[in-house]
């Protein structure tokens, strides 16, 4: 079959792409702006990709065109696939229809930590030898790549709860038909598709009434939003872990030995199952780990043989991954882009720094350029985010049409930028030695990582600093 793709710069879709590829279909594709990891990964497989406003690809007997969520009508490639009653579908419905309904579909759904987990949850499963297919949207360390055929029968998603396409404003999620489903968490966000906090449980109960009773259902003990989705009806066995051992409702629970989170205990119904020791931090990554570990059990690994290859994880590109280190400043860069995750990035980094032999200031450079934050619903909670954080530099366009007050700016130590440029410079100023600085945005930040980390090594060369 010879399938085309719109908007195959996204890492859903140029996952799908790849996947599409390994099964032995024709593939090419079409966006408007590629960049790494993505355009990599493309190039590395030999897809071919055009510029989403060529139509040529309609006139090369494309059997099927796979639309992207972020294809609007009124985009010529959209029209004109429309126009010639050409086949189509949306890429969770194309992954549904020729992949996922002969594997067992490990599903990871939730707010926060979906690519994480879903990450750890295929590596367990890869260092238990059942060589998983996977789709996650982010690069997991220990594969370098973002999706995998794999082998029959274990396949894991990252379950979006982002809608599926214009012509389909389903959740991505219902079109998986987990047997394994990890819930994570359930907070407000997609501003931009969804009303309410209501309005997304109603998803994520059309994702529970999918899930087989014979599957499972992990998730912690302490998610009310959660539980409330679950009260509308849940057919399948609910498996609850917890960081207290009291909880009465959670049969699995951690122990943190240090208070990074980076070693753990991972108990279940009063024994002492193994320790994780890992290179992650942050508490928000224990749990994870939990919901990783008890998913991984139910595809049938051994405890002890998931708590042994967690501390092989190399984690995620973009998930607190360190970019350099120069006289003494540490440079890291994050993904989190919604409060709750800025906030328990930076707790976990503050933990882990606090622990150090001599103190360290925690920096942030955050950008709030998702949908939801643009629009500045979020604006009120951003500012306690920070509160793990010695320094906060934040860009603010102008043009989204908000601001902080200057009394939370003063009482948090945040500093407003209205353009990347004056953000650098302001950045640079005030670097010093024993910084730990973590850019935080689910974009490319304008090139502003790479940007400071290039500086910064020019400055070493000037004073003549050999590193």
């Amino acid at each position: 079959m010879r399938v085309h793709i719109l908007g195959i710069a996204g890492t859903f879709m140029g996952g799908v792409a790849q996947l599409a590829q390994a099964l032995g279909h024709e593939v090419s594709g079409s966006d408007k702006a590629i960049y790494p990891p993505m355009s990599d990964q493309l190039s590395a497989a030999g897809i071919r990709v055009m510029d989403l406003d060529d139509l040529s690809f309609l006139d090369q007997d494309v059997d099927l065109v796979v639309i992207g969520n972020a294809m609007t009508r009124g985009m010529l490639a959209v029209e004109a696939t429309l126009n010639r009653h050409q086949a189509y579908c949306s890429g969770p419905e194309w992954l549904s229809r020729y992949l996922l309904k002969d594997r067992w579909v490990l599903g990871v759904a939730g707010t926060h930590g979906k690519t994480s987990t879903s990450a750890m949850l295929a590596w367990i499963l890869e260092s238990a030898g059942l060589a998983p297919g996977f789709l996650i949207g982010g690069v997991p360390e220990n594969f370098g790549q973002s999706a995998r055929l794999g082998s029959a029968p274990f396949f894991v998603v990252e379950a979006d709860e982002y809608d599926t396409a214009f012509f389909d404003k389903r959740s991505k999620f219902v079109h998986y038909h987990p047997r394994t489903l990890v819930l994570n968490n359930l907070e407000f966000d997609h501003a931009d598709i969804f009303s309410d906090l209501a309005a997304i449980q109603t998803q994520f109960h059309h994702l529970i009434r999918t899930v087989p009773s014979n599957g499972l259902v992990v998730m912690p003990a302490d998610e009310p939003a959660l539980d409330t989705v679950l009260d509308r009806g849940c057919w399948t066995q609910v498996c609850r872990h917890s960081s207290l051992q009291s909880t009465p409702n959670a049969h699995w629970h951690y122990v943190l030995i240090e208070p990074d989170a980076s070693v753990f205990e991972v108990w279940f119904k009063e024994r002492l199952q193994g320790v994780v020791r890992w290179s992650l931090s942050g508490e928000h990554n224990a749990r994870n780990g939990m919901s990783a570990i008890v998913a991984a059990q139910h595809a049938g690994v051994p405890v002890a043989q998931a708590i042994e290859a967690l501390a092989g994880f190399k984690g995620v590109k973009r998930r607190m991954t360190h970019l350099a280190s120069m006289a003494d400043i540490n440079l890291y860069d994050d993904f989190a882009h919604h409060p709750t995750a800025i906030a328990t990035t930076l707790v976990g980094q503050k933990a882990k720094i606090t622990a150090a032999p001599s103190p360290r200031r925690l920096v942030a450079v955050c950008e709030p350029r998702s949908n939801t934050m643009r629009m500045g619903v979020f604006s009120e909670q951003l500012v306690s985010a920070f509160d793990a954080a010695d320094k906060v530099m934040l860009y603010i366009d102008p043009k989204w049409g908000w601001d902080l007050p200057e009394s939370a700016r003063f009482k948090r130590h945040i500093q407003i930028f209205s353009s990347y440029e004056a953000l650098y410079d302001g950045l640079m100023s005030q670097l010093k030695k024993g910084d730990d600085v973590v850019f935080m945005s689910n974009g490319s930040f304008a090139g502003l990582p790479t940007k400071v980390t290039k500086g910064l090594k020019q400055t070493m060369k000037e004073l003549g600093v050999v590193h």
